[in-house]
């Protein structure tokens, strides 16, 4: 077992990894930025290391800033957290070469898995649903491009196959859309992720967004867990994840487990990550995998009574899974997670840094947060506006609803702006309370404009 590790992040996630590594006997080692010096995760390590000015592209984004620091500290494992660094394929073969070992998938797995459009050809090889779609990018209006959108019919998505959030997403409803859409959606991928690759999917209209999370030892061996409903969002992003999901029966879960593990067996993949799908009508359809750990983890933790960043980190230690697919399948309770954010509703969202002036956390059975602020601390402006993760879990989905309004009620943050108040409005809102919805959930309930009401 590793003696030291470096988190190679920031904020909530980089507290979580701490806090594993502590109760596993294993130093930890935090990397902070000029502007996150008060950040509760670096008072939280062992030791803590500047890496650079407040910008993410000189710190946190600095691979020799935090090779250096790994080996200046005798770390013997770099723990990437997620996003910055999380799915960096050639950042996981520089640790190797120092010496160091990179707790998440092996690089060529990162790399197959790390285009979406790679993604699905390793999805179709291992039979393994997918959108119908373009096989492959797509470089502009060509004469077979023109004929696979024909046959699948509009409307069409154009999607980056480099990243995600929306950026270099497009939607086509007619023929005469399609050369337009292809040039902004490339434009905007390159600007975004450094690479204008786009592929084309049929739409679907209504879907909803569920995934399953896997874990795979080095000893060919592959587990999938229940799956996360992720549903609500807006503009793309997540809001809301739960798990089991409204939606999905016993029948459906089972098969949607069964192809993330044939598909993990057939990228290669070892340690842990998630298979996303969209699911409409019955039935499901990859996406693309998420090579890292996802922000949502800790509703499967509670689901499935596990610690997924020890096992990260045992896995990465060349340890075989503990157990295997009936002990991962099991489903102990219903858990949610809201997504806190530093944001302003008055402002169209904008990312609301300050002073936290004071704060009161929920608590009670069933009431976990996940934070790295805390009263008097200053959000810097530089990151991700993320200041919380508000996990709820209880016996069945009814007490989960009720709980996770009574916790956000309870959440007060004096200084700045959150959008805690959106979820509230989501929890209670009898739509979501029924299960019924899709991706649209938000604009069609027309959430946005009722909490602009309450604050005015």
């Amino acid at each position: 077992m590793f003696k030291k590790i470096l988190i190679a992040n920031r904020s909530e996630i980089a507290v979580r990894v701490i806090r594993a590594c502590r109760e596993m006997g294993i130093a930890s080692v935090a990397v902070y930025s000029e502007g996150d010096r008060e950040s509760r995760h670096v008072s939280m390590a062992d030791e803590a290391v500047c890496i650079g000015p407040a910008s993410s592209k000189l710190s946190y984004l600095n691979q020799e800033a935090l090779l250096t620091a790994a080996n200046m500290t005798g770390a013997d494992a770099i723990h990437p957290g997620y996003g910055f660094l999380s799915e960096n394929a050639d950042f996981s073969e520089l640790c190797a070469e120092r010496g160091l070992v990179f707790i998440g998938p092996p690089p060529q797995a990162s790399r197959k898995l790390g285009f979406k459009s790679a993604g699905k050809a390793i999805a179709l090889q291992a039979q393994v649903p997918v959108v119908p779609g373009t096989k492959g990018d797509v470089a502009g209006v060509a004469g077979d491009i023109l004929n696979t959108v024909s046959e699948i019919g509009y409307p069409v998505l154009i999607k980056a196959s480099a990243g995600g959030g929306g950026k270099g997403m497009r939607i086509v409803r007619a023929p005469g859309e399609l050369k337009s859409q292809l040039e902004a959606a490339a434009n905007e991928a390159k600007a975004s992720f450094g690479d204008g690759s786009v592929f084309i999917e049929k739409l679907l209209e209504r879907p909803r967004h569920v995934e399953i999370q896997i874990a795979a030892d080095k000893h060919g061996n592959a587990v999938a867990f229940a799956e996360r409903d992720c549903t609500v969002q807006r503009r793309h992003q997540k809001l809301v994840e739960e798990s089991p999901s409204p939606a999905i029966t016993p029948e459906v879960r089972r098969r949607m487990q069964e192809a993330a593990i044939r598909l993990a067996k057939a990228a290669g993949y070892s340690n842990v990550g998630t298979v996303e799908f969209l699911f409409q009508d019955g039935k499901f359809y990859f996406i693309e995998v998420n090579a890292r750990l996802q922000v949502e983890h800790p509703v499967t933790e509670a689901v499935a009574g596990v610690d997924l960043v020890d096992l990260m980190i045992r896995i990465a230690a060349g340890e075989a899974l503990p157990f295997g697919q009936e002990r991962a399948s099991e489903i102990r309770c219903h858990a949610i997670e809201h997504r806190i954010n530093a944001e302003d509703p008055d402002k169209d969202f904008m990312p609301c840094p300050g002073r936290i002036e004071s704060l009161d956390l929920p608590g009670g059975a069933g009431v976990r947060v996940d934070t790295h602020v805390y009263a008097g601390y200053t959000i810097p402006s530089h990151y991700d506006s993320l200041i919380a993760k508000l996990i709820i879990a209880a016996g069945d989905r009814p007490t989960t609803l009720r709980r996770s309004l009574r916790a956000l009620l309870e959440l007060k943050v004096g200084g700045i702006k959150t959008t805690a108040g959106l979820h509230a409005l989501v929890v209670a809102h009898p739509v979501f309370q029924k299960g019924d919805f899709d991706t649209h959930f938000i604009e069609k309930t027309g959430l946005l404009a009722r909490l602009e009401a309450v604050h005015a």
